[in-house]
């Protein structure tokens, strides 16, 4: 489907978890639209907290759309992880230079990496081999102000293009939402121990049905001065390398001495 790329330019395949027609994805498609053939293929309604989810015993769709000018689209009724399988294998018949997801409306630094549907399409393209970037606004509203996550998005996209990443390299990147002129700079991080202290309201529906309605409080454990929530709270966009190797390997080593079989 996907047109034939110009000499040397890169192909940046661009998803995301909040639905094609998001803010977010629009904001991110003009940031990085000159640096390279630039082919979306996203889902068609909001996708967020699917995690790794993939589509399995139902079918799955994918229709052109015109809503980026210039730009070939794609809507996909499955989740984010499946927008970038059936984009390698039937949309480009090969494997982008670069995936890129987002913008996310809402944080996904911490924990929330482990949930999120924005990463978890980074994550899929870098187990595809293709390098891959997550982005994430600390707004949830629609109404956001994209102008500093576009700025830094294509800084950061501009990075990985000029230097040949590894091809399963994952870039976690939030942006603190602040004006453009209060953001400091870019920090390289660790992810935070931090997470969401869960409660969920226990209510009825006018049948007297009980249902349940989660909320919580983000509860920050971790005081380091390196991670990625002390440099979003500091007005730095944070960038944390993440993998999808989910070995430990220092308690790999313990475990290899300490157990006798």
């Amino acid at each position: 489907m996907a047109k034939a790329k110009k000499k040397d330019e890169p192909v940046i395949l661009v998803t995301n978890d909040d639905g094609v027609t998001a803010p977010g994805i629009r904001n991110l498609v003009e940031a990085v639209k000159d640096l390279g053939k630039i082919v979306v293929v996203a889902p068609d309604k909001p996708q967020s907290g699917m995690g790794h989810a993939i589509t399995i015993g139902q079918p799955l769709r994918l229709t052109p759309v015109q809503y980026f000018e210039g730009i070939e689209a794609y809507q996909c009724t499955g989740t984010p992880v499946d927008c970038v399988k059936l984009a390698v294998d039937k949309v480009l018949h090969r494997k982008p230079d670069l995936c890129i997801s987002g913008i996310n409306h809402g944080a996904n630094h911490s924990i929330n990496v482990i949930y999120s549907g924005t990463m978890s399409a980074a994550v899929e393209a870098a187990i595809e081999s293709i390098p891959s970037i997550g982005f994430s606004l600390l707004d949830h509203s629609i109404e956001a102000n994209f102008d500093a996550a576009r700025k830094y998005a294509r800084i950061i996209v501009e990075q990985m293009l000029k230097r040949k990443a590894d091809k399963h390299t994952v870039l976690n990147v939030n942006f603190p939402a602040v004006e453009e002129k209060l953001i400091k700079g870019i920090r390289i991080c660790r992810q935070a121990y931090a997470k969401y202290e869960e409660d969920f309201l226990e209510r009825k529906d006018p049948n007297g049905r009980k249902y349940y309605w989660l909320t919580g409080e983000f509860v920050n454990f971790d005081k380091g001065k390196d991670t990625d929530v002390w440099a979003l709270e500091n007005n730095y966009v944070s960038v944390v390398p993440v993998q999808f190797d989910l070995t430990n390997y220092v308690l790999k080593d313990k475990l290899q001495k300490m157990w006798k079989f």
